[in-house]
């Protein structure tokens, strides 16, 4: 009997803590909603053509500047494409990484290596590693597609002053570096205020927080901002777009595989 009162009390607890924390049952159902929404939401721009600067920092706080662009092309029903052309500085000058994202499938991506002048194809069981030295993984490169998750909803949130969704996204990919991923989703826009990243040990690994939101074509928001940060290195990567243009022209043939050794 004494048994069975302390299962109570417990269980009581657990729920009581549960309120108090304002954290309800995870909702697989609530959570591939707000999801849905937050795709539908970004559906539409057809293609645009960025120019960014990537700032990676070591442990150190010793860093080193690239200058690049980045071309994505929307595809209907399945991933989007991306191609990414580096400028500056001379060591990697023309290197050129071409992303085709899928929504069931797995990713198909190269890397042009002009010091040895041949594409390199990134198998799926390398998904996971760093993408030119950053602390961005070639995963995290990407495209947000539903069926890349199962999703759940954990509770609202304030986050920096703006009332938030908590999403928890298990990557269906067995390759995949991440056992979950935690959302911050804004209520107003669904757009992504911050991502925690989780290790196949289910460690804490990374954070990237998105800032600078613009808003182009009355419709379609873009962080100028995305700062990448390695809990285990103590490394960072920064991503800062200093212009950005939608509905540019750009075509499918322009993100084909034979267009890497020609790009400039």
């Amino acid at each position: 009997m004494k048994l069975a009162s302390n299962s109570i009390i417990k269980t009581v607890a657990l729920m009581a803590l549960l309120t108090i924390s304002g954290q309800s049952i995870a909702s697989p159902e609530r959570g591939l909603e707000i999801a849905t929404e937050r795709k539908a939401r970004d559906e539409g721009w057809q293609d645009s053509v960025a120019t960014m600067e990537m700032i990676l920092k070591n442990a150190q706080g010793e860093s080193s500047t690239r200058a690049m662009r980045l071309k994505s092309f929307e595809v209907a029903d399945d991933g989007d494409k991306g191609l990414t052309i580096f400028d500056q500085p001379r060591d990697v000058k023309g290197t050129a990484f071409l992303n085709h994202s899928h929504s069931v499938e797995a990713d198909d991506q190269w890397l042009y290596l002009p010091a040895l002048k041949r594409v390199k194809r990134i198998s799926s069981r390398n998904k996971s590693g760093p993408f030119m030295g950053s602390e961005f993984a070639y995963e995290d490169l990407s495209s947000f597609e539903l069926e890349k998750y199962k999703f759940n909803y954990l509770g609202d949130q304030t986050f920096n002053d703006t009332d938030a969704y908590l999403l928890e996204q298990i990557p269906t990919d067995k390759n995949s570096g991440y056992t979950k991923q935690l959302v911050w989703l804004d209520k107003q826009h669904y757009r992504p205020l911050k991502i925690e990243f989780y290790d196949r040990k289910g460690s804490l690994l990374k954070t990237l927080a998105f800032s600078d939101y613009k808003q182009y074509l009355n419709q379609y928001w873009r962080a100028h901002t995305m700062a990448m940060v390695n809990h285990q290195t103590g490394k960072s990567t920064t991503l800062t777009t200093s212009d950005l243009a939608f509905q540019t022209g750009l075509k499918a043939k322009d993100f084909e595989k034979n267009i890497l050794k020609r790009v400039k």
